[in-house]
């Protein structure tokens, strides 16, 4: 099956390529990360947390296929053969001061094949010439300067293809995370103009479905102070940590459910003691102690480093303090106590 978009062509039948640049995803040099124009650029209202990594998305819909809209917990778009998530990561070396320049330490895509979702690592070198495939992942050593002007350093570790499907997990199928309607329903500042980008998706002739913009949920941004605090701790918890503590997830055992539409307080945390005893629940009794942050397992976990206590068990070497600090002041405003 070979896919044309314009001066685009994929070979679907040959990938993953060893290179990140025989796809033609990116034009001129490399680094630029400037993308043909068959590619969509998208964000999300509220973004998975990465160790403080900045991530510049794009999907690829091959010619003439369309993504259908759906919502319903769990599920994103439900996007066609041959369509293409395409997220490079990197770190500003200077968070204070963009002009400073950045490092891109790895680009990945999540390829829709024969209706399978397929996870491709691909890894920059230092020059920034190239990006390689490689199954194993990797870590790398980076360092920046913070938005509080100290420098911070971290081993950034680089996901291997069992360890993507450990997250991408749902039942027993891998499935995207973030392009979610509740999370691409916020504008986007395109060249053409600012735009909500289900509506530019549908402007586009690639989304089909779009109910009434009244009908279609919307997440909380996470950061935005001017939103409620409930709306903005749930869709952090919610993009962090509920595509496995859902009752499809790798985590269902742990009765833990932190989903966007979840309703049940109990299943939220509240007054819920862990599944199992040991160092992952910091000696304390509750996951949520309404009010008292110091004494919930969340803030505990979330505030470790150590294995087998910190959470999201993978792809965090760094505590979140900003997102932290959102969910120490969530629990400190719940009412109520537990008997």
């Amino acid at each position: 099956m070979v896919q044309v978009i314009d001066t685009l062509v994929i070979n679907m039948d040959s990938i993953p390529f060893s290179k990140l640049s025989s796809y033609g995803f990116f034009e001129g040099d490399l680094k630029d990360l400037e993308p043909h124009e068959a590619l969509i650029p998208y964000n999300l209202n509220t973004a998975l947390f990465s160790n403080y990594a900045t991530k510049q998305r794009f999907v690829y819909v091959p010619l003439g296929e369309k993504v259908n809209y759906q919502s319903n917990e769990q599920e994103t778009l439900e996007f066609p053969e041959g369509s293409i998530i395409i997220k490079s990561f990197y770190y500003q070396n200077d968070f204070t001061d963009l002009a400073a320049g950045k490092r891109i330490l790895e680009t990945r895509l999540l390829i829709r094949k024969e209706g399978e979702w397929e996870a491709a690592e691909y890894i920059w070198n230092d020059d920034q010439t190239e990006a390689d495939y490689k199954i194993a992942g990797g870590q790398i050593d980076v360092s920046w300067i913070h938005y509080d002007g100290s420098t911070r350093s971290t081993l950034y570790s680089i996901p291997n293809n069992n360890e993507c499907k450990g997250c991408h997990e749902l039942g027993s199928d891998m499935v995207l995370i973030g392009p979610k309607a509740r999370y691409l329903n916020k504008d986007f500042d395109y060249k053409e103009g600012t735009m909500n980008q289900l509506e530019k998706w549908e402007i586009l002739g690639v989304l089909e479905g779009l109910p009434d913009f009244a009908e279609v949920p919307k997440a909380g941004t996470w950061g935005n102070e001017n939103e409620s605090l409930n709306d903005r701790a749930r869709a952090y918890l919610d993009i962090n940590c509920a595509h496995c503590h859902n009752a499809q997830g790798p985590a269902n055992n742990s009765g833990l459910f932190l989903d966007f539409y979840q309703a049940d307080s109990s299943k939220l945390g509240f007054c819920k003691g862990p599944v199992a005893a040991g160092g992952g629940s910091g000696n304390l009794d509750y996951s949520i102690a309404p009010g008292d942050p110091d004494a919930s397992i969340m803030i505990y976990r979330l505030n470790s480093l150590e294995p087998d206590e910190s959470m999201p068990e993978l792809a965090r070497s760094v505590v979140h303090e900003e997102g932290l600090q959102l969910l120490r002041d969530w629990i400190s405003s719940i009412e109520g106590e537990c008997n």
